[in-house]
């Protein structure tokens, strides 16, 4: 590679970077606004409502077979059969696996629906300093 193609290369990186820099302001584009933080409380309730569905759908019917399957378990035991055991350690993986499924799932519901309260909390603490600004700034003019 000859110095004058890396002196270009670098050229052209920090070119496309200082593009893509923009500190303290918005890019002025179509559709620009003054929010820079956006959320959509339709879209995390959408979400979070799959996801309490998924739960009590997961809660009812991830247990269908359980109570056959832990029946067939201890009876294959003391029949003396080893997939006795084996059915029996698959029942418990299931088990184990729907729960953090359902953990999962409220976990998700939970956590969208803190964000949604938080994030309305945060829209008027700041609301409330920038009408205290605003207020002050009166003063000055």
């Amino acid at each position: 590679m000859a110095w004058d193609e890396w002196e270009q290369m670098k050229s052209d990186a920090a070119e496309r970077q200082s593009a893509r820099m923009r500190l303290n302001r918005l890019d002025g584009g179509p559709g620009a606004s003054a929010a820079d933080l956006v959320v959509n409380r339709d879209d995390l309730g959408a979400v979070g409502h799959e996801a309490f569905l998924l739960h009590g759908r997961l809660s009812k019917d991830g247990h269908h077979a359980r109570p056959a399957t832990f029946t067939a378990a201890n009876a294959l035991t003391h029949a003396n059969f080893t997939s006795g055991a084996q059915l029996m350690s698959v029942h418990d993986r299931w088990n184990s696996q729907v729960r953090t499924l359902l953990d999962a799932c409220a976990r998700i519901s939970d956590h969208l629906d803190y964000s949604v309260s938080a994030h309305a909390n945060d829209d008027a603490d700041i609301g409330g300093d920038l009408l205290s600004v605003s207020k002050i700034d009166g003063y000055f003019t």
